[in-house]
C-alpha cells in the first residue's frame, strides 16, 4: 500500500486520514508534541497525548519514532508521530505528502518532498510548492481539487454554521494556562463560562453544543482560538468527522488517484 504522510493531525487532517485509511492507504500523521487541536474528540492528534485514540471506527496509535511509525502504518494502523518539522518525510520517502497543518501559509512543505504533494487551504500554489491543492473555504467550492492556482485566501472570518460565524469561536481572554470548566459535547447557553485562563473567564456568546475545547494545561495567548460552539446543538456532531473534513478528504483522494497514486499499486 502506498505510504501517505499527513502533516497535521487536527480535525481536517483527521477527516482526510479517515478517507484515505478507508480507501486502503498506509497513513502516518505528524503534529506538535503538545497539539493545540480544538475538536479533540475527532482529532487523531489525541493519540500523542493518550497513546491511542479512536475517531468513528478508526483507531490511531502514537509512534515512538520514525521506524515505529512505519511499522504501525505497514500493519494497517494510523500512526501519529510528534514531528512538527516533518523530518520523517525525507527518511521514509512516502508516495505522497499532504500538508494539512492549516496555518494559512506554507510552513516548509516543498513540491520535491514526494512524487505527489498536496496543499490544504490557503498558502499553497500549484506548481510552486505542491502538485495539487484542496479548497477549505466553506461554500460552493469546498473540497474542490485544484490543479492550477491557489485556494481562496484566508478571510479571517470563520465559516457559517447554523447561521453563526465568528460568534461560534471561543478565544482566550488573556495569556496564561488554559483550564477547561466544561467538556466537549456539553450543551451551553450564552454567558456560560467554558474555561478560564489564569482565572479570567472564557465566556460563550451563543447557545449550542460545545463542539471543541482546548486541552487543559496549555499555555495560550490573548485571542487564541480555544473553543467552538455549534449552534445546531447536536451532541452527536462532536464524535463524527465534519462535512467539511470529509469534503476536503474527498478532494485529497481525487488528487492521489489523478496522479496515479492508487492503493492498488
Amino acid at each position: 500500500m502506498p505510504l501517505i504522510i499527513i502533516r497535521g493531525a487536527g480535525d481536517i487532517a483527521s477527516g482526510i486520514a479517515l478517507r484515505l485509511h478507508r480507501s486502503g492507504y498506509s497513513i502516518i500523521m505528524t503534529d506538535l508534541p503538545a497539539p493545540t487541536s480544538i475538536r479533540r474528540t475527532v482529532c487523531f492528534s489525541e493519540a500523542l497525548r493518550l497513546g491511542l485514540c479512536t475517531v468513528e471506527d478508526v483507531t490511531a496509535v502514537r509512534a515512538d519514532g520514525t521506524e515505529n511509525a512505519l511499522s504501525l502504518a505497514e500493519r494497517g494502523q494510523i500512526a501519529v508521530l510528534a514531528d512538527p518539522e516533518g523530518r520523517c518525510i525525507h527518511q521514509l520517502r512516502p508516495a505522497a505528502v499532504v500538508d494539512a497543518i492549516l496555518a494559512k501559509r506554507n510552513l516548509g512543505t516543498a513540491i520535491t518532498d514526494a512524487p505527489v504533494v498536496i496543499g490544504i487551504g490557503p498558502g499553497f500554489t500549484v506548481g510552486v510548492d505542491c502538485h495539487a491543492a484542496v479548497e477549505t473555504m466553506r461554500g460552493h467550492t469546498l473540497g474542490r481539487t485544484l490543479y492550477s492556482g491557489s485556494p481562496l485566501p484566508n478571510t479571517g472570518i470563520p465559516g457559517e454554521i447554523g447561521g453563526k460565524s465568528a460568534q461560534r469561536v471561543l478565544r482566550a481572554p488573556a495569556a496564561g494556562v488554559f483550564t477547561p470548566c466544561m467538556e466537549i459535547g456539553q450543551l451551553v447557553r450564552a454567558r456560560d463560562i467554558a474555561a478560564t485562563v489564569n482565572g479570567v473567564p472564557m465566556v460563550c456568546t451563543i447557545d449550542g453544543c460545545l463542539r471543541g475545547l482546548l486541552q487543559a494545561g496549555l499555555e495560550v495567548f490573548p485571542g487564541m482560538k480555544c473553543g467552538d460552539v455549534d449552534p445546531r446543538g447536536q451532541a452527536a456532531n462532536c464524535t463524527t468527522a465534519s462535512d467539511k473534513a470529509l469534503a476536503v478528504g474527498g478532494g485529497v483522494l481525487e488528487a492521489l488517484l489523478h496522479f496515479r497514486c492508487s492503493p492498488t499499486l
